[in-house]
């Protein structure tokens, strides 16, 4: 199949005027101008007209399971309060109320761009027939915390690691998600990174995301440390540094690791993080709803560290008033440009894309049109030049009019 349409996106290289992509089933074949493939490009023909063709947009963090959740719970100004308002939110739910949840934020994800997304699986039970009812690639992280439980790591690592192996081959694929250092033991964050070291799995998990949870390893005080520790969690792991030094003193920073959120550096952590190969997700929306301080951003490339963007989960998105309240990329990416209007669209699309596909272990797969990349294609309208594509993607509003995903059309072109 041949697609053609006035300005072709690859991304990792510039746009493309009256550009052009051969695909053979499930891969792109070559990319360039229109002129030149048709001449020597067999097959069928689909003129998408006055649009955009780029790569679908990966979502490298999100919550499908609490999609239903949005607007329930506003912002409190301490974020410990907010764990507690939405644990207890998520115990009165039950298992139709997580399906049902999962596949409307996949429906908005799909219509607002997003082909790939990681996605952190807290209903393990809902896999693989979620997979089977959505037409997205997901990566789908089981969710494990145990302080609360007071399981025995080892245990809550095997169940995990078992239901992975019993999944079935899927567009996507499975990992292992220990929630976050605050909510989980030190043996289980070893336990797991060995474990995805061996079988060459990818782990998420939520990094530094308040300063109360930075105050905690840092100070061993804080609103979140007395909480914890009234619940007996064993709080000696505090007090000895910042939340990526305590990762690293468990051997966890890697490059198959996915850390979530990074608001709160200490003086050493972006080096750390760039040294291991670690990729940072940051979720722009999240972040204003609980009125984080300024993302490091900068500090964190200038270490090279690997930035993708996530829409985490509608729990911690504020409505706007005029706007419908949905799981979208570009979204996000508007909120990242607003506060960081130094960053050029071209960076921030990348970080919606081929970053984000980094970070999945993907490059060279998804976020990018380039030769033996899958087909996963999206198509947004458009009439001006090929100049100005990156800076319209980035500040789209609206459905996509198309998209693809794995060479199969799952909104099929209205030509």
């Amino acid at each position: 199949m041949l697609l053609r349409a006035r300005v072709v996106l690859p991304v990792t290289r510039p746009p493309i005027d009256d550009g052009a992509v051969f695909l053979s089933g499930s891969r792109i074949q070559s990319v360039g101008r229109w002129r030149e493939l048709n001449s020597r490009a067999g097959g069928p023909m689909v003129d998408l007209g006055d649009s955009i063709l780029l790569p679908g947009l990966v979502n490298a963090h999100c919550h499908l399971d609490y999609t239903d959740l949005a607007g329930e719970i506003v912002p409190t100004k301490s974020f410990t309060d907010w764990i507690k308002i939405i644990t207890t939110a998520k115990a009165g739910k039950i298992y139709t109320d997580f399906a049902q949840s999962w596949l409307h934020g996949a429906e908005m994800l799909l219509r607002n761009g997003t082909t790939t997304v990681a996605d952190i699986e807290a209903v393990p039970e809902l896999l693989p027939e979620n997979w089977q009812a959505a037409p997205l690639r997901v990566f789908s992280f089981l969710e494990m915390t145990g302080v609360k439980s007071r399981r025995e790591p080892r245990v809550i690592l095997d169940e995990a690691a078992q239901k992975i192996a019993a999944l079935p081959v899927s567009r996507g694929g499975a990992g292992l998600s220990p929630h976050a250092p605050y909510s989980t033991t030190p043996e289980l964050l070893r336990l797991s990174a060995a474990t995805a070291r061996a079988k060459g799995w990818r782990l998420t998990t939520h990094v530094a995301e308040s300063d109360e949870e930075f105050e905690m390893f840092t100070r061993a005080s804080g609103p979140m440390f007395d909480w914890l520790k009234r619940n007996e969690r064993d709080m000696s792991d505090c007090g000895l540094g910042s939340p990526v030094q305590h990762l690293e003193r468990h051997g966890y920073l890697a490059e198959n690791l996915l850390a979530v959120h990074m608001n709160y550096l200490a003086p050493t952590d972006a080096a750390l993080l760039g040294q291991h190969g670690v990729s940072v997700v940051h979720c722009p929306r999240s972040h204003a709803f609980f009125q984080h301080r300024f993302f490091p951003y900068a500090e964190l490339s200038d270490a090279g560290v690997n930035v993708g963007l996530g829409t985490d989960s509608l729990a911690s998105v504020a409505r706007v008033r005029g706007h419908q309240l949905e799981l979208n990329l570009f979204a996000e990416m508007q909120a990242f440009a607003v506060a960081h209007p130094n960053v050029p669209p071209e960076t921030i699309l990348q970080m919606a894309t081929v970053n984000g596909a980094r970070a999945l272990g993907m490059r060279g797969k998804i976020g990018e049109l380039a030769v033996d990349s899958l087909a996963d294609l999206i198509v947004i309208p458009f009439r001006g030049r090929a100049e100005e594509a990156c800076d319209v993607v980035v500040q789209w509003r609206g459905n996509v009019s198309a998209s693809m995903i794995d060479g199969e059309w799952a909104i099929r072109p209205a030509v």
